[in-house]
């Protein structure tokens, strides 16, 4: 254990040196959590956003048995689950896999619903001998790093979220030339929009984040496509400093859980000519604001 890292009454929580992400050990997730444990694992991820959990050999009753204890499941639209697994999504790139990998561009996942997903959880099964690292970006830093006078013009502001640009009928995956292996659902209603705070308040520590992404943000309220696109371009530069982001490393059977409400998240690529096979949850969330 490193002197970064503390231990609760159940759990070892060791922080990134920064604070944004955590590894948490000394328990098992194949096994339903005691209230204690279940209560400083959702303390830890208010803390941290991102935390992560090595060592977890998990089948898909157990997977879906610890997403239940942290929420109910989320609605994952436009892309199809597992067979008989209606909330498990299987991201799987089979080694000759020419299309790009899933995920490549900074995103909260489903922000275009009326309610969000609060946590994204993702469980390593296969992980490729390079690459293929996870990138997150911690938004509640972001914001509080602005100056004062560019957080008055930010309060109140409201983007508009839409899935057309990955999903909608003229999208990326409409135009994809190469074959995948997982199902992406081309649909009319990834075109429809959704607005939500450009900053949105956390539910549950209080503190204030950017809420808004290059992949499903199309414009903010009020604004000609010019003046949101140079506001939003600045902010999209400004979130993913280096200073911001924390580059995660996959081991096999590792879980890892997010908080997309105030952070984003990238999936980096590298890893033509490995098979990389994750499978994913969400946990429902609320209405941002």
């Amino acid at each position: 254990m490193s002197q970064n890292a503390t231990r609760t009454r159940h759990i070892h929580v060791r922080p990134n040196e920064r604070g944004f992400g955590a590894e948490i050990t000394g328990l098992d997730l194949s096994k339903p959590l005691s209230a204690d444990i279940l209560a400083e694992v959702k303390q830890a991820w208010a803390d941290h956003a991102v935390i992560w959990f090595p060592g977890q050999p998990l089948s898909h009753d157990e997977l879906e048995a610890f997403t239940l204890q942290i929420g109910p499941f989320g609605h994952d639209p436009f892309i199809a689950p597992m067979e008989d697994r209606p909330h498990i999504l299987e991201l799987r790139r089979e080694p000759d896999e020419k299309a790009r990998n899933f995920g490549a561009g900074w995103h909260s996942d489903w922000s275009f619903q009326e309610e969000p997903p609060a946590a994204t959880i993702l469980h390593s099964k296969v992980v490729p001998p390079v690459g293929g690292d996870t990138l997150y970006a911690d938004c509640t830093r972001a914001y509080d790093a602005l100056s004062d006078k560019m957080k008055g013009m930010l309060d109140g502001l409201v983007a508009i979220h839409s899935a057309a640009l990955p999903y909608g009928t003229e999208g990326i995956f409409a135009q994809e030339k190469e074959a995948r292996t997982m199902k992406i659902i081309v649909s009319k209603e990834a075109e429809k929009t959704c607005p939500h705070p450009l900053v949105r308040t956390h539910p549950v520590t209080g503190r204030k984040a950017l809420y808004a992404s290059p992949v499903y943000t199309v414009g903010i309220e009020g604004m000609t496509h010019e003046e949101s696109a140079a506001l939003l371009g600045f902010l999209y530069n400004h979130m993913t400093k280096d200073e911001f982001v924390y580059r995660h490393c996959w081991q096999p059977e590792m879980l890892t859980m997010w908080d997309n409400r105030c952070t984003l998240h990238y999936a980096d690529g590298g890893y033509d000519g490995h098979l990389r096979v994750m499978h994913r949850t969400t946990v429902a969330g609320d209405v941002p604001h």
